[in-house]
């Protein structure tokens, strides 16, 4: 780099104020516009919005700003790579320099892809790409919804391919897919079609291109909405190799936007090899049918009125014997029972002597333990006048009276 020729003459004086503006339009001249690659850090984030930070590599540092409302496509932290874009300026009251960044992007694909793994791992731990979310997609949608650039290569393969399937409307919403307000609209355009309802599944998709470029479709914003769809989403970004968040989100992820509008529609030829197999099944499945039946009308076999008056003939034989053999057996029982009622004088008579016999001998044992037999022998019972036993001298009380066994005397 050529170094320019000084201008301030050597007996020049200057105020402070006037060589701090000298130098301000010297540095600010002289770098209007500068593209810095290096390592954050030190990075806050004043009340006002505006960002303070470092820019730095193994060998210096520069202070770098960036004022609120500057586009800042992903989330800023210490130790990521970046290459900014902006210009040069002075802050004369702290007598340092600084670059006002217009413009910031990550360098490098290492960096991008730690970023990349570090938010993946977030979300997952929040369950956004967990299987059971994702929804099946209709067999026969009628309208489709893209979220996508209207001017992008992207849609018009969509449109292309659809047209050469199957017929169905297609609802547009525009959305820039590349850029610093490019996350946003995706999700604003996923939203919309799940406020709105009227479209059966929702394609996002863009063309191929470098990681840098991509890094929209893996944002927060984009993976919280398509992991909030209540209509089935198929993701359509890059290609086949391309893997973002939306990926994971998404109920489908398709390898392309081409392949994202084969999967949601069948195509007209399928449909009919589909409709001629359904034919084919059924034909034989009518065939089978109608062959058995047959085979088991075949196997019917029709017999002569004379055989079967003959086998009717043989039946009622059949249910007469039978019939005889429960009569005889019936009969049988009940002589058995009348013989049994014959014999029930004798039966009864048994029974009677038996019951006399029975009495008879309680008597006698009743007699033989009777006090009256006491008495016989010579005892005699002595009672008071309440009829209660006297059987202590001390206990005798007038009148009383004595049991013999030929009577009762008072005393």
């Amino acid at each position: 780099m050529q170094k320019p020729e000084p201008f301030v003459q050597p007996d020049m004086i200057f105020s402070v104020s006037d060589a701090s503006a000298l130098l301000k339009n010297v540095v600010e001249t002289a770098f209007p516009r500068i593209k810095i690659r290096g390592e954050l850090s030190q990075i806050t984030r004043a009340t006002s919005g505006h960002m303070y930070m470092t820019i730095k590599d193994s060998g210096a540092a520069i202070s770098v700003i960036i004022w609120r409302g500057t586009p800042v496509p992903f989330k800023l932290e210490d130790g990521l790579e970046v290459i900014i874009t902006g210009r040069f300026t002075t802050y004369p009251a702290r007598s340092n320099y600084q670059i006002i960044v217009s413009e910031i992007e990550m360098a490098g694909v290492g960096a991008i892809l730690k970023m990349l793994e570090e938010r993946k791992q977030k979300l997952a731990a929040e369950g956004l790409f967990e299987a059971s979310r994702k929804k099946p997609l209709p067999r026969f949608p009628q309208r489709i919804g893209i979220v996508t650039s209207p001017t992008g290569a992207a849609f018009q393969d969509i449109q292309n391919r659809l047209r050469e399937r199957f017929p169905v409307q297609i609802v547009l919403y525009p959305a820039t897919v590349q850029g610093a307000t490019a996350a946003a609209e995706v999700a604003a355009g996923i939203e919309y079609f799940n406020r709105a309802g009227n479209v059966d599944v929702i394609i996002v998709a863009r063309g191929g291109g470098a990681l840098e470029d991509l890094l929209p479709f893996s944002e927060e914003i984009v993976v919280r909405a398509a992991a909030a769809s209540k209509i089935p989403l198929i993701s359509g970004v890059g290609h086949e190799p391309d893997w973002m968040l939306i990926d994971f989100a998404a109920d489908v992820r398709a390898p392309t936007p081409t392949g994202a509008a084969e999967m949601v529609v069948p195509t007209k030829l399928s449909l009919f090899q589909e409709l001629d197999n359904l034919w084919h099944r059924l034909s034989n499945s009518f065939t089978t049918r109608l062959t058995n039946a047959k085979s088991r009308v075949e196997a019917i076999s029709i017999k002569s009125p004379k055989q079967m008056v003959m086998e009717q003939g043989q039946r009622i034989d059949d249910v007469s014997r039978t019939l005889s053999v429960i009569m005889s057996n019936k009969i049988l029982s009940v002589k058995q029972k009348m013989t049994a009622v014959g014999n029930i004088e004798n039966i009864l008579q048994t029974k009677l002597d038996s019951l006399t016999q029975s009495v008879n001998h309680s008597e006698q044992m009743l007699n033989s333990l009777s006090y009256k037999n006491v008495l016989q022998r010579g005892y005699a019972i002595v009672r008071d006048a309440e009829g209660d036993i006297i059987s202590r001298a001390s206990d005798n009380k007038k009148p009383a009276s004595i049991e013999f066994a030929d009577g009762v005397r008072e005393i």
